[in-house]
C-alpha cells in the first residue's frame, strides 16, 4: 500500500468518527446531551458544538482546503481537551482522546499530502554525520 493511499485511510478513521461524533450532537441523542452537561456546558449548546464540528469537517474533506480544515479542526479539538480537563475527567482516556483524533487528522494529511511534507520535513539523520 503506497503512502498516499495509507493517508487516505487514516484520514477516513478520523472523518469517519468525527462524523459520527457530529451526528449524534446535531441530533442531539441522550448521550451526547448528558456528556455535555455532565461536562459543565448547557444542553442548547449540543448542537452548536455540532455544527462547527461538521463545518471543520467539511473544510478538512476537500482537498483544496485540506490544510486550513485541519487547522481549524486543531482549534476545534484543543476546545474539547480544555473542557475536559476543566471536568477533571481521566487523562489517558477522556483528556487525551482529542489528541489522538488530531494526530490521526494532520498524520493522514502528512502521508497523502506532499505539499505538507515539503513544509514539515521529517529527515533521517545519518549515523555518519
Amino acid at each position: 500500500m503506497t503512502q498516499t493511499k495509507v493517508g487516505y485511510v487514516v484520514s477516513g478513521v478520523a472523518i469517519l468518527f468525527l462524523i459520527v461524533d457530529a451526528v449524534v450532537k446535531l441530533l442531539q441523542l441522550p448521550v451526547a446531551m448528558d456528556a455535555t452537561v455532565a461536562l459543565g456546558l448547557a444542553a442548547p449548546l449540543v448542537f452548536r458544538i455540532g455544527v462547527i464540528e461538521i463545518a471543520c469537517l467539511a473544510v478538512y474533506v476537500v482537498p483544496a482546503t485540506s490544510v486550513l480544515g485541519a487547522v481549524l479542526l486543531t482549534g476545534y479539538l484543543g476546545g474539547a481537551i480544555a473542557i475536559q480537563l476543566r471536568a477533571g475527567t481521566p487523562l489517558f482516556t477522556n483528556v487525551l482522546f482529542p489528541v489522538y483524533v488530531a494526530a490521526l487528522i494532520w498524520g493522514g494529511l502528512f502521508l497523502r499530502e506532499a505539499r505538507l511534507r515539503v513544509l514539515v520535513p521529517i529527515v533521517r539523520r545519518s549515523s555518519q554525520a
